[in-house]
């Protein structure tokens, strides 16, 4: 899906909003407010897919290890309940491919 950037303002307290058109004509919405921003450590954000996914935290960790860093993204849910229904409906295998993605783009870049 092409991404339509509608607001990004990367500091703390900042707002981000991203539109998807999905392929049956409905918007899909991303937005969200920046909690933490520390550099090369982690980055915090609460964050609404909507009309799937509302009212999670979305956490990026980063660690260096030599020539490397060592990401970990967490998805925080309120509950376990909501956690769990969100994973029957998809959410695993949605953001398993941002990931695999992801892995394309950066491996690109390695030359």
């Amino acid at each position: 899906m092409e991404v339509n950037v509608v607001e990004h303002d990367f500091r703390v307290g900042g707002k981000w909003q991203y539109t998807m058109k999905m392929p049956d004509g409905n918007e899909f919405v991303t937005e969200g407010v920046y909690k933490v921003i520390i550099e090369f450590e982690k980055i915090f954000s609460s964050a609404d897919f909507r009309p799937m996914t509302e009212g999670v935290e979305i956490q990026a960790l980063f660690e260096e290890d030599g020539d490397n860093t060592n990401f970990t993204f967490n998805v925080v849910h309120a509950t376990e309940e909501y956690r769990r229904q969100q994973e029957d409906l998809g959410f695993m295998s949605g953001w398993g491919s941002v990931f695999d993605n992801l892995e394309d783009v950066v491996s690109n870049f390695e030359g």
